[in-house]
């Protein structure tokens, strides 16, 4: 399978200082594309190809090693690979933000991953990484081309092997008015994801994205989400980021209909805000869109949802916490999500084989159907836990 990316590859550096500290960042906006079963909204270049700023190995070694955390280089890139007394383990990828695992201890004294992750060769022969936890935020504002945080400088190391390994990772826009601090933490239990948005430009400034794992199952078929009944909710096509993973034939085939209904909604354009509208949309689409919408709309009437059909919904009322159940690996997942009202829940379906690249559900801690506000000279923060109460 191969990895697309909706980014430019051209970066600019706003920084003098050593190579190992400086920043990187996109000299274009962030684009989200809506999943369409015949085409794609943009062109979209192998991640592969996205040229990273070489990353001095032996500079962070020294500067950050202990605290339990170790650095590896893999090309131009790096893994920092955090690990704790009890055996939980996370792998970080620099520059690029992706947590690529996440192992923790189980009550059989064994160790269990948690994240699914799909490594595949890209089209210039480089290895494709997708899946884990990654980040896909927008950041913008009135009248101004919005950014996106994508290349990621470490700003620091905390905690220790005993208790709990904090990684710090800094991204700024090229005027340097808006900054994204990307904190990293495990503990005996949790492996937590936090974002602080600080806003230094005179406007307000409006956040859309979301923080999404790919959470490894043995099968949709034998996964349970618990905890969401009575959230409304909204079928949504699932959001194309340079890490996502989505099967190319996911809505072709749905004995329920929706299928037919996702295509009526993808020929009148976004419906949650995000890609390049068409200005010209006559009054007859908006009226077919707003029509999809209500019948698109619902409530959560299971408490213990099957996640055996293929899904793409977005929660505007769950829980601040719900568990993922997979009896096939005999395991759950806490996921918890802080500052952020939506959350994103995509299944591949249960029609393939156990094990295999799409044996995953996908949760998100979202701001998709409406944005998050900034204010000038103001700063947000927002995040999501994955604990395991397996222990």
């Amino acid at each position: 399978m191969a990895c697309s990316s909706l980014f430019s590859p051209n970066f600019i550096p706003i920084s003098t200082t050593p190579p190992a500290k400086q920043y990187w960042v996109s000299s274009q906006p962030c684009r989200f594309a809506h999943y369409n079963n015949s085409k794609r909204e943009f062109p979209l270049p192998a991640v592969a190809s996205i040229p990273y700023q070489p990353i001095n190995v032996d500079y962070l070694e020294g500067e950050f090693s202990g605290h339990g955390v170790t650095f590896e280089g893999i090309g131009d890139s790096c893994v920092a690979k955090m690990r704790l007394d009890n055996g939980s383990t996370a792998t970080l990828m620099l520059p690029s933000g992706l947590i690529t695992s996440y192992k923790t201890p189980m009550w059989h004294g064994g160790t269990i991953e948690l994240l699914h992750t799909s490594v595949s060769k890209g089209e210039n022969g480089g290895a494709v990484i997708q899946g884990g936890v990654s980040l896909a935020l927008d950041c913008s504002s009135d009248g101004q081309v919005s950014w996106s945080p994508r290349n990621w400088t470490l700003l620091g190391v905390k905690g220790n092997a005993q208790e709990s390994i904090q990684v710090e990772l800094i991204s700024r826009d090229l005027e340097n008015t808006v900054e994204v601090k990307y904190i990293v933490t495990l503990q005996e239990d949790i492996l937590s994801s936090e974002l602080v948005v600080s806003n230094s430009k005179p406007s307000l400034l409006q956040l859309r994205g979301s923080i999404v794992s790919h959470l490894t199952v043995s099968t949709p078929d034998a996964t349970y989400a618990i905890g969401l009944e009575g959230s409304n909710f909204f079928n949504r096509p699932p959001f194309l980021t340079n890490f996502g993973i989505i099967p190319p034939d996911f809505g072709q085939k749905n004995e329920s209909g929706f299928g037919q209904l996702w295509g009526q909604v993808a020929r009148v354009g976004p419906l949650c805000g995000w890609g390049t509208r068409n200005g010209n949309t006559d009054e007859a689409a908006e009226s077919s869109q707003r029509e999809g919408e209500e019948e698109m709309a619902g409530e959560e009437d299971d408490n213990y949802k099957h996640l055996t059909e293929e899904l793409s919904l977005i929660y505007t009322s769950a829980p601040r916490n719900f568990t993922v159940i997979d009896r096939g690996r005999r395991n759950s997942v806490v996921v918890g999500r802080d500052g952020f009202d939506e959350l994103y829940m995509f299944s591949p379906g249960s029609r393939y084989e156990y094990y295999s690249t799409y044996s995953y559900v996908c949760v998100g801690q979202s701001a998709v159907l409406k944005p998050i506000i900034v204010g000038p000279e103001e700063q947000w923060r927002g995040g999501q836990q994955l604990h395991n109460p397996n222990l």
